[in-house]
This record gives structure tokens, C-alpha cells and sequence, in this order.
């Protein structure tokens, strides 16, 4: 099956299907919201690592989400283009709006059914339950053939309740059925027998695609995943690097590569293109600001290092002694020399390209002119010094600030004094302030944040090392507070202070760009009167439509 032949039926006992949610659910995650052009670039990465579905987002949340779903729709050809719906005509209406310009559109509906989501949340009863489940797939049915259905909570839901739901999806017209663990309850068994027991007692179970969907709360979600793949599912739900809600998602590197090693016990395939996963990984740490721990599975950087002497002994000798999975087969590199101050800007378009990156012919010119400044002060520049390079310009926000000049004093008696200077991109003026602080990076946060009239407060300081030696570059990673909402900002030097400053103007841009794109208009051609309606007053009210017998809250989605 080359990558264009994406048909997969019920049928189809060997073939698995990937259902990557990393715009949706993985972006649910606080402090990974995406801006549009971010989610264009996560969305083209997807493209290349060859999942069969994106579900790009919940058209019905906010106007921006909406035109970035109908955005990703209309850029991304080959694969099946989701949008998330609750069980509302209005969502309903506005996802099919956000996904009809797509090649294969899909639909998915959710609606709650645990006990303790039907008394507490949406205080509704089983039978109108049902009802909601069948008018909502038959709507969905109307705009598109492509239908998913999702009892949320369907892991704490009785089994008997829980086969009526489902059959009665079935028979309205639901080609897939979604069956999520949404809060990370289930344990492996359990999960499988819950897939065995449907397959066993509903009615036309054998005509749909079964998925599964799980989060990470007790670090089960790989686990959960695998075990309903060996009892029936054929279609797995997740993201890159396990991002999502809480604990996050069952993160796809880790259930495509459990699958490809373990073949022998979970006898599927996939056609993900394994060689793209760390691209995909660093490409989506970097537009969410939410890093890779060290020892993260598949893409993790500790996760092809050997350190204890034993290991290495064994590894020269043999690798399959110490090493179950090739790094090559994930698209790592060992850390070499590549690039340097006598590279041009072909050598790095095609460096740049290899893994993954896009660059424009503007960010072509000033990566070429970093990466000789970075030789200039580094004796060796290795890959992942010329990858924080490329992911900072290319990170969608580098917006109307800029950082300028930067002075800072300090000492063990003497207290931090930071001057930073900010250019405004817009009109070239720029802004100078000082201020004093517990520490220099206190003290630059400060003096950048008063230059532009942010009144943000930092949350959280991180700061690595890139790669290894005492000219390694920095990279920090700020986590401040904007209004209710968590922002995340980068910045890469090989002087910390330095990437401090470049973080706080990173987090401000961020915060502007997402205020920009809140209070942007709906697309034109918005005649789903109450819906399209409700989307545009959303710029002003920021309130959910109206809730028909106590739906769940708008910032909540889930499965």
C-alpha cells in the first residue's frame, strides 16, 4: 500500500490506523496553545511522518480555532481532516464548516456517558443520552459521510449502558467508534476487556473501525493502547511527545515504535514514516515551548545513550546487546560537525530540509548569518546547535518585538541591574528601561517587560544546555502568567542572560500574536445563523453557546 492508497476498513485485521489529535487535544495542554501558522507548520509535519488522520481542533471553541481547522483542511491534501464537535447542532454546523474544503473530511461528535458525568456535569439521563447520540451522528451524517463517535469517559461507563450507545452510533450512521480512557483510570486488562465485551454484544460492531483514546494520568496510556489493539481496535488515538490534557496522551512515537519492535505480540502495521519522529518531535517542542525530557522514550536525548561502561562495552560489541531499536529508524544522528562559518546557504537549505524544516528565503538569510556568528564564538557547532537556531526563527512568533541591546551588573554584594533595550519591528523606535532584581534574569525580565508595557509575571525559569562543552549554547524556557492563561517563551544563547532576554521577548510576542488572533473576525461566509452568530460574539462576550441539558463546559473538550 504506497501512501496514497489510505483506504482502511473494518476489515482491515493487520492495518492500523493513526489518529494523531496533537492540534486538538495535544494543544489542550497549559501553555501549548498554537497560533495559525503554527499549527499550519505542526500540520505539515504530520503530513510527512504519514498519519491517516489530523484532527485539527474544536471549531466550535473560538473563532481562531475555527480558521485554523478550515486552514489545515485546505493545506493538508492526503490525509483525513477532523474536527471535534459535542453533540450540538451548532458545533456540529461549524465543524463541518471548518473541514468541508478538506479532500476527506471528517466529523467527530462526543458525548458523555459515565454516571458520574451524566449526574454531575451533564445532568441527563440514559435515555437522553441515546437520543442526543443518534439525532447527533444522523446530523453529522448530513454533511459528511466520515463520522465519529465518542462516548466520553467510556472506561468508567457501564458495560451494558455503554454497548446501547454504541449500537444505537452504529446505526445512525458512525464509521468509527472511539472508546476513551479520558481520565487515565483503566489498567491494560481492564481497558482490553472493555473492547472484547463490545465486540461480543453490539450489533453491527464488525461494519466500524473501533479506536481507542487514552491519557496518561497513571502512565498507562501506551499500555491502555496496545492492550485494546490486541482486542479488536484499529484505529489509535494520540500525539507527539504525549502531550494533552493533564498528564497528556499516548504519545505516538511510543506506540508506533512499541508496535514495529514488538510485531511478535501486537501483530499490526502502520504506515508512519519512523525516520521523520524526531523531527516531528522537535518541531512540535518547539512551537509549544513544551520540551523533550532527557529520557523520553524514542526521542528523548538520553534515549540511544549509553554512559555506564558495561553498556558501552556491550554496544561496541553488538548493538542489539543494549539497543532494541535503531536510532537511524527514528531519524536520530549522532552529534557531529556539520555546518560551520564556511557553510553557505545551500549546504543549510538542504541541511535544513533533510530534517524537516521549511525555510523562507528571509530565514534562510538569518540562519546563514547565526550559524557563522555562532562559529565565531563556538568551536564546535554540532546538529542540535544549528536545530535551536532554525526552530527560533521559524518559531511563528517572532512578532513586532525584538531585542536590541542588553546590559547587565551583578555580583555576590551588589544587587542585579539589568538595561534592555527592545526595537518595535512596526516603526523601528526603540525602548530602553533598567530595573533591579533578584538575580539578572529577574532583573532582564524586568527591564524587557517594562520597555514593552508587559504586565505579565514569571511563573517559571528553565535553562539547558543544547549540546555538550563550556561553549555550548543555552537555551531557557520562561513560563509566565498573562491574564488567566500560561505562556511559554524560548530563547538560545550561549550566554544565559542573553537567552533570558530573548525568552521574554519571545513569551510577549506570543502573548500579543494570541490576542491578535482572539479578537480576529470570523471567515467570510458565516450563514449558520445561531452558531456563526454565537462564533462572532465570541470576540467580545468570550461565552459559550447555549447549553442544552447541562453540556459540558467550552474549555473542556474531550475525549
Amino acid at each position: 500500500m504506497n501512501s496514497h492508497d489510505r483506504t482502511v476498513t473494518a476489515g482491515s485485521a493487520d492495518r492500523l490506523i493513526v489518529f494523531d489529535t496533537t492540534l486538538r487535544d495535544g494543544e489542550q495542554s497549559p501553555g501549548c496553545g498554537m497560533q495559525l501558522a503554527e499549527k499550519i507548520r505542526v500540520a505539515k509535519a504530520l503530513a510527512r511522518l504519514n498519519v491517516d488522520v489530523i484532527e485539527a481542533g474544536f471549531p466550535a471553541a473560538s473563532p481562531g480555532d475555527l480558521e485554523s481547522v478550515a486552514a489545515v483542511a485546505r493545506e493538508i491534501p492526503e490525509q483525513v481532516i477532523c474536527a471535534l464537535a459535542r453533540c450540538h447542532q451548532e458545533d456540529i454546523e461549524l465543524a463541518w464548516k471548518a473541514v468541508q474544503d478538506a479532500a476527506r473530511p471528517r466529523i467527530h461528535v462526543f458525548l458523555a456517558t459515565s454516571a458520574i458525568h451524566r449526574e454531575f456535569k451533564l445532568g441527563m439521563a440514559q435515555a437522553e443520552i441515546i437520543r442526543r447520540t443518534r439525532e447527533s451522528v444522523m446530523q453529522a451524517r448530513e454533511f459528511c459521510n466520515d463520522v465519529e463517535f465518542s462516548p466520553e469517559d467510556a472506561s468508567r461507563t457501564e458495560l451494558d449502558f455503554l454497548a446501547s450507545v454504541v449500537e444505537e452510533a452504529i446505526a445512525a450512521g458512525a464509521s468509527t467508534i472511539n472508546i476513551p480512557d479520558t481520565v487515565g483510570y483503566s489498567t491494560p486488562d481492564e481497558f482490553g476487556r472493555i473492547f472484547q465485551y463490545l465486540r461480543e454484544n453490539v450489533r453491527g460492531i464488525g461494519k466500524i473501525v473501533l479506536s481507542a483514546h487514552c491519557h496518561d494520568d497513571l502512565g498507562l496510556a501506551v499500555a491502555n493502547s496496545m492492550a485494546a489493539i490486541n482486542a479488536g481496535a484499529r484505529q489509535v488515538e494520540c500525539t507527539i511527545n504525549g502531550i494533552g490534557e493533564r498528564a497528556g496522551n499516548c504519545a505516538l512515537e511510543e506506540i508506533v515504535m512499541a508496535i514495529k519492535t514488538r510485531s511478535d505480540q501486537t501483530p499490526v502495521e502502520t504506515q508512519i514514516e519512523t525516520t521523520q519522529l524526531c523531527a516531528t518531535s522537535q518541531i512540535v517542542a518547539s512551537v509549544t515551548g513544551s520540551r523533550v525530557a532527557r529520557n523520553k522514550a524514542i526521542v528523548g536525548e538520553n534515549a540511544f545513550a549509553h554512559e555506564a561502561g558495561i553498556h558501552q562495552h556491550g554496544v561496541l560489541k553488538h548493538r542489539a546487546t543494549y539497543e532494541i531499536m535503531r536510532a537511524e529508524d527514528v531519524g536520530f544522528e549522532t552529534n557531529r560537525l556539520v555546518l560551520g562559518k564556511h557553510s553557505g546557504k545551500h549546504a543549510i537549505a538542504h541541511w535544513a530540509k533533510a530534517r524537516g524544516f521549511e525555510l523562507t528565503h528571509a530565514q534562510l538569510d538569518k540562519v546563514t548569518r547565526q550559524v557563522k556568528a555562532l562559529a565565531d564564538r563556538k568551536k564546535t557547532i554540532y546538529d542540535a546547535d544549528v536545530v535551536a537556531l532554525i526552530t527560533g526563527e521559524t518559531s511563528d512568533h517572532v512578532g513586532r518585538w525584538e531585542l536590541a541591546e542588553l546590559q547587565v551588573t551583578c555580583g555576590t554584594s551588589a544587587t542585579a541591574t539589568s538595561t534592555a533595550a527592545v526595537r518595535d519591528r512596526t516603526n523601528g523606535q526603540v525602548r530602553r528601561e533598567a530595573a533591579i532584581g533578584d538575580g539578572p534574569v529577574d532583573a532582564t525580565f524586568k527591564a524587557v517587560s517594562r520597555a514593552v508595557g508587559s504586565q505579565a509575571s514569571l511563573d517559571n525559569f528553565t535553562v539547558r544546555s543544547v549540546t555538550v562543552g563550556e561553549d555550548a549554547q543555552g537555551e531557557v524556557t520562561l513560563e509566565v502568567q498573562d491574564d488567566g492563561h500560561i505562556r511559554k517563551g524560548r530563547g538560545v544563547s550561549t550566554n544565559i542572560i542573553e537567552a533570558s532576554a530573548l525568552a521574554t521577548v519571545d513569551v510577549i510576542n506570543r502573548i500579543e500574536r494570541a490576542n491578535e488572533q482572539f479578537e480576529a473576525p470570523l471567515p467570510d461566509a458565516a450563514n449558520v445563523s445561531a452558531a456563526h452568530a454565537w462564533a462572532a460574539s465570541m470576540t467580545t462576550t468570550q461565552t459559550p453557546p447555549p447549553q442544552a441539558s447541562g453540556e459540558g463546559a467550552m474549555h473542556t473538550p474531550a475525549p
